[in-house]
């Protein structure tokens, strides 16, 4: 018996899919590029003149709409969720966040139409909480940050919705070629700098795409620059990646909202990166009140924790007598962490002292001495 041709057709709507597409990349084109800020490191600190100074950039990244780095982030996933045909009109996104990440992915459900979920600790700050309700979205809470990714991918599948997955698509959603992703917006932003080509870049990991994707572009396009990737207390990057065994898990939450996490995310890719530093949590904190107080606006802690990590390699720099520049990140803006970060009371209650910290700090940016 001869068979017959047989057709099945699954794939969604192209109409809905096409104008939500259209309306992510309007909303792209109505956004300048974030600043690259010059950080003002003290003149004296170079004895071989003006050849051997260093300089320090910080990409800001709380000038998204949404107010930090993981704007990108979101609009990436998205686009990926469209393209891949796993989003379509009507569809319940879910996200595992531990708050910023789930503000800007609130922002581009709204900007669609769609329902948003995130599923978050309940650790996760007052003021993100409230970010994310104000763009539509709603909070699922778990005690856990190692619970968020059973319970985002139980949620997405009772609502018959989609599961976003940052910690696994963050990677592969971001063009780490180029298309305007944030190495190759550094790179065009310091072409006409004394030092074009940075010695370092420092970020930290979260999901772990960003160190990806900037690992990724600086070996395609050849630069001489180096990675370092930086890491709280309680995350189980800096471990995995000092002992090369990728299968640990720490059971605790980093304090540092944004970075750090549990386990090893499948978006982290060590390849990349020459140096991991591990910076503890009270030197986080106040590395963001001193740069706060130094660009008189709030920063967020992670951008404390680049911060201590990049003053390390500038001194280094410094004592061997380089010259270079060295860019890191402004991840989000304070003012989400006045109950936080910025109580002196709940940083007592996490059992924290800044006093050393602190004084390391401003004796770094006197003599440039690091210890």
């Amino acid at each position: 018996m001869t068979q017959r041709t047989r057709t099945a057709v699954r794939s969604l709507p192209r109409d809905w899919v096409d104008n939500a597409i259209r309306l992510i990349e309007a909303d792209a084109r109505r956004s300048a590029d974030t600043h690259l800020l010059r950080y003002p490191l003290p003149s004296a600190w170079s004895s071989a003149g003006p050849d051997a100074q260093v300089a320090l950039y910080l990409k800001d990244e709380t000038t998204h709409i949404t107010g930090s780095l993981k704007h990108r982030l979101a609009r990436s996933l998205f686009l990926y969720a469209l393209c891949n045909g796993w989003i379509g009109e009507g569809t319940t996104v879910v996200e595992a966040s531990s708050g910023s990440t789930a503000v800007s992915e609130a922002y581009f459900a709204a900007l669609l139409g769609l329902p948003f979920v995130a599923v978050v600790p309940v650790a996760t700050s007052a003021a993100k909480i409230a970010l994310i309700e104000s763009h539509g979205g709603r909070c699922h809470f778990v005690k856990y940050a190692s619970d968020v990714y059973a319970e985002a991918a139980r949620v997405a599948a009772e609502t018959g919705g989609h599961y976003l997955d940052q910690f696994t698509n963050a990677e592969r959603a971001t063009d780490w070629r180029g298309n305007n992703n944030i190495a190759e917006s550094i790179y065009e932003q310091l072409g006409e700098e004394t030092h074009p080509i940075p010695s370092w870049i420092v970020v930290g990991a979260g999901t772990g795409g960003t160190s990806a994707t900037i690992g990724r572009y600086i070996r395609y396009r050849r630069h001489a620059t180096r990675l370092c990737v930086v890491d709280p207390e309680n995350s189980a990057f800096f471990p995995a990646y000092a002992e090369d065994r990728y299968d640990i898990t720490t059971g605790a939450s980093s304090r540092i909202e944004g970075i750090g996490r549990p386990r090893v995310e499948p978006s982290f890719l060590p390849s990349v990166v020459d140096r991991m530093v591990s910076v503890p949590d009270a030197a986080s904190i106040a590395a963001c009140r001193h740069v706060s107080a130094v660009l008189g606006r709030r920063v967020g802690p992670s951008t404390g924790t680049n911060i201590w990590g990049a003053f390390g390699l500038l001194a280094e720099m410094v004592a061997a007598g380089r010259s270079g520049s060295l860019v890191t990140l402004l991840a989000d803006s304070g003012d989400r962490y006045s109950d936080t970060y910025f109580n002196d009371e709940w940083v007592a209650a996490q059992g924290l002292d800044l006093t050393g910290p602190a004084q390391a700090l401003v004796e770094f940016e006197r003599s440039c001495q690091w210890n």
